[in-house]
């Protein structure tokens, strides 16, 4: 008969056919079983793993810990840290929305079947800037482009409206962001528009980004985008109001709170920057990584 175990490499992906194999090979096995043969072989349920973009950084966890020091040291100083980022893109019109709510029996909300967007209502962005410390967030649900200069405005509302009154003589903003999309690490406009923020407002700006793939880590994401999506879990977007309702309204046990605005603007894509820009803006890498890590000051007067 050969090695008995040798069936079991080729059909261990379907029960059934395991079953099949070893009934053929002239043993009586229960279905009970096939679950513990299976892990004698060292085979187990497991769920898709997002590696595909590239391997880990070797420095990925010492990205980390200098993310973790600088956000302690930054606090300790009594200046503000704050986590950003863009949430997905929403339909807004009678679509289904993930999750379920309570209502009447034998009364769902009723949508449509496909999930064509509207031309009218089109969609919404909605953007993050959580404060940390404050467990404070703000949103700015845009209506066009996610570009480096919706994203940079959002912290130039959160400034006015949060920011100031909560820290009314920080000079430094620590800012956490993922390391790709519109705030991404290598996106010439987005330090652009950082520097023009420094300018306007005289202080000086940390930025952190996290190592590619380790997006899920920045606070933003399980500290606000997560209660967001629980309050309208169920509930048809059927307005950019309802959006901006919806948002405002998330709280937690942890009293989260979080303010939310619409902004109507419209922020045109490949806008380019040139090698000149670039070399004027007011900007120091840090010694470490200094492509994830950097200051940008306001520039000096003339």
């Amino acid at each position: 008969m050969g090695d008995p175990m040798r069936p079991l490499l080729w059909v261990s992906k379907s029960h059934a056919k395991l079953a099949a194999a070893l009934c053929a090979a002239g043993h009586q096995i229960s279905k009970s079983s096939i679950p513990e043969l299976l892990a004698v072989l060292k085979y187990c349920r497991q769920v898709n793993r997002k590696t595909l973009e590239g391997s880990r950084n070797p420095d990925r966890d010492a990205q980390f810990e200098h993310i973790n020091a600088a956000v302690i040291a930054a606090q300790a100083a009594g200046q503000p840290v704050i986590s950003i980022d863009t949430k997905k893109k929403e339909l807004i019109g009678p679509y289904k929305n993930a999750g379920s709510d309570y209502r009447p029996e034998g009364c769902p909300d009723t949508v449509k079947v496909h999930d064509f967007v509207d031309a009218e209502l089109g969609k919404v962005v909605p953007y993050g800037v959580y404060d940390i410390a404050a467990n404070a967030g703000y949103v700015s649900v845009g209506i066009d482009n996610d570009t480096a200069q919706f994203s940079v405005n959002a912290l130039r509302r959160w400034l006015e409206i949060m920011g100031r009154e909560r820290y009314p003589k920080a000079t430094q903003l620590m800012i956490t962001a993922d390391g790709g999309g519109s705030n991404g690490s290598r996106v010439r406009l987005f330090k652009i528009e950082l520097q023009r923020l420094a300018d306007e407002t005289g202080m000086t700006l940390k930025v952190c980004h996290f190592p590619p793939g380790t997006s899920k880590w920045n606070k933003i994401e399980h500290r606000l985008f997560c209660h967001i999506s629980q309050t309208w879990r169920g509930k048809p977007l059927t307005s950019r109001l309802a959006v901006v309702e919806l948002i405002a309204a998330t709280t937690t046990t942890g009293e989260l709170k979080v303010r939310c605005e619409l902004d109507p603007r419209l922020y045109p894509k490949g806008i380019k920057v040139t090698d000149r820009e670039m070399a004027n803006l007011n900007v120091t890498g840090d010694t470490f990584h200094p492509e994830w890590n950097y200051t940008i000051a306001p520039q000096p007067p003339t």
